[in-house]
Parts: structure tokens; sequence; C-alpha cells
């Protein structure tokens, strides 16, 4: 029996963004959950290695980080998790020729909870919803300045619904800056999964 239920994000209309949830075993001392494990996420559809561990951490409440990703041949798959505080977690479909290309998926993660799931070919952003919050992240590409991309947090034709007010999100100079989702061009290209036969 796995440790990891592994399982499309609501609402659902991205399904190769999971929702994962591990097992916790507790006693007196405290509890004990696998966070990362490779043989469960293969039999879950997802090849997924890390090679990279961030962490950053966020001072002030409505702190938004995103909409970011890395262009290819560096393009990264993350794995993300709440260690301190809460986050509401974004991804946002950039592959071209997608049926769902701009749709977004979020979710609200906590310590000892979910973590997302989020490929290659999304953009990838957050939300502080307390104070103090600290976020770590598995990528299965090093982080490469060249690569480096994002877009806008408040483009009106994504239309993440932030649980922010937007007068009161702290952003970076940069993420300020970012371009518009019909700025961007083709950046990831959308490759039809073949039906396996029965």
């Amino acid at each position: 029996m796995s440790n990891f239920a592994i399982q499309p994000c609501p609402p659902g209309s991205l399904p190769e963004v999971k929702l994962i949830t591990g097992r916790s075993f507790g006693d007196a001392r405290g509890t004990f959950s696998e966070v990362f494990k490779l043989s469960a996420f293969r039999d879950g559809g997802m090849a997924f290695q890390p090679v990279q561990q961030n962490r950053s951490f966020s001072l002030p409440r409505f702190t938004l980080r995103g909409l970011h990703f890395q262009r290819p041949p560096h393009a990264q798959a993350k794995l993300v998790r709440c260690l301190t505080g809460a986050i509401f977690d974004v991804a946002v479909d950039l592959r071209r020729g997608s049926p769902s290309y701009g749709t977004w998926v979020g979710a609200r993660l906590e310590p000892g909870g979910a973590q997302l799931f989020v490929p290659k070919g999304y953009a990838h952003g957050f939300c502080t919803l307390l104070p103090e919050t600290t976020v770590e992240y598995l990528v299965d590409a090093e982080y490469a300045a060249e690569s480096d991309g994002g877009v806008a947090w408040d483009d009106p034709e994504i239309a993440v619904d932030w649980p922010a007010p937007h007068d009161q999100v702290v952003l970076s100079d940069k993420d300020g800056r970012q371009p518009k989702l019909a700025a961007l061009g083709e950046i990831f290209v959308y490759e039809q999964q073949e039906e396996k036969p029965a």
C-alpha cells in the first residue's frame, strides 16, 4: 500500500497538475511522513526526478511570488509544499495548442498537508495567506537564469482568483513587470497523449 494519495488538483480542469497527500505516522514523540518517493511518483504516472531543492520565506501576509517558469531546455517540474504559515498555490497551463491553454488551478497548502505537483509547461506562483510563511519545493532541472520567465500575476486573460485584495499584494519589482499571456509567444507546445489500447 502506497503512503501517497495522488489526484488531480480541484477543480480538475488540469489533470496533469496533482495534489499529493502523504500518510503521517504518529506516536508520543510526534509524527513521521514520507515527502517524496520516486517509485510512488512513477506509479502515479509522474516521471519526476528532483535535482534541486528551493526554499522561500515570506515575512508579510499576501506576499505573491509568480507567476514563474523556466523556458526549454531548462523547463522545470515542481513539487511544492508549505512548511510554515499557509499559501494559495497556483499553476497555469502555458502549452500552446492545449485545450486548457491559459487555464489555472489553485489549492491551499498548509504544513503537514498536501503538496502540489506542477509539470513542465506550466507557470507557477503562490500568495501567502499568513505572515512568516515558508515554502519549499523540489525541481527536476537546475535554475538557469537565461531561461527564467514569467507572466503577469493579474493578467485578466488568466484571471486567477487570488485570495488577497489587489492593493495589499506584496510583489517584487520583477513580478510587477511580467508580461501578459498574449505577449509570451510560443514557449511550450502541447503534445496530445495517445490513448493506450485496452
